[in-house]
């Protein structure tokens, strides 16, 4: 059997009872209980304490003192006047309601910013779009020459050609042809041509002013094409290319692209 000891002379006093209950419960019958309360208080002029001393024992447990303080301190001063709470609730949802409407606005913001750039990452380049249109001064191409271009990276063949030479592609059966087209349907204007300088074959250079036709020749296949840009003879199964392009007749020029 083991006795807690605390100070004070009610404790004191309350470990006396208990041994004095543990001695009778030692000469008591088998089985039987004891139990001991008191009640201890103490007064002074600043404040008044009161506890309740709980003291049991039995024949075969130990002896236990328990003390419990029944005052509990006063929280009158910190709650809220029940008076202003619909008012701060008011204050609270227009707080909320305006940092929500900050908070969606900011992010559609942000997530409009993160489009527009992921979609500049995608638009081509300052160096790419200066060459996307070429202008060509076409006084400096007398009639009956051909003069190459490059124009985003591809030889690009503009041919002033006289009137002779267009009568002569004009007057060819389309019939006859392997890629039909007529003359009129690949030229804006009858006395300029402008094609790709890239053979339909294997994309090899033709040969300007050169082949059976007067037109193009790719030497490496033998392609011939005439002074339209049609294939007429050789491996190459289409017609050269023509390019989006314009003129712009106030400042005699040509527009590629």
């Amino acid at each position: 059997m083991s006795l807690r000891t605390f100070s004070g002379p009610s404790v004191t006093r309350a470990l006396t009872l208990a041994q004095r209950a543990t001695m009778t419960a030692m000469r008591a019958p088998t089985g039987t209980r004891l139990g001991v309360n008191t009640t201890s208080s103490k007064t002074s002029s600043n404040n008044r304490i009161q506890s309740n001393l709980s003291v049991s024992s039995s024949l075969f447990g130990k002896t236990q003192v328990r003390l419990a303080h029944i005052d509990h301190p006063n929280f009158d001063v910190y709650k809220r006047d029940s008076s202003n709470d619909n008012e701060a609730d008011y204050q609270r949802r227009a707080f909320t309601y305006l940092l929500g409407a900050g908070t969606a606005v900011a992010g559609l913001q942000l997530a409009k910013s993160l489009v527009v750039d992921f979609l500049d990452t995608m638009s081509a380049s300052a160096d790419v779009l200066a060459l996307a249109k070429m202008e060509v001064d076409l006084a400096s191409i007398p009639e009956g020459k051909n003069v190459t271009f490059k124009w985003r990276g591809k030889p690009v063949f503009v041919r002033h050609r006289p009137q002779s030479e267009i009568d002569t592609e004009r007057a060819v059966d389309i019939s006859t042809l392997r890629h039909k087209e007529s003359d009129d349907d690949r030229v804006t204007k009858p006395e300029w041509l402008v094609v790709l300088g890239i053979c339909t074959h294997l994309g090899c250079v033709p040969i300007a002013n050169a082949g059976e036709f007067g037109g193009y020749f790719c030497p490496c296949h033998g392609s011939h094409y005439d002074a339209s840009g049609r294939i007429r003879k050789g491996p190459a199964p289409l017609n050269l290319e023509i390019p989006e392009h314009s003129f712009n007749d106030e400042e005699n020029k040509l527009v590629i692209g």
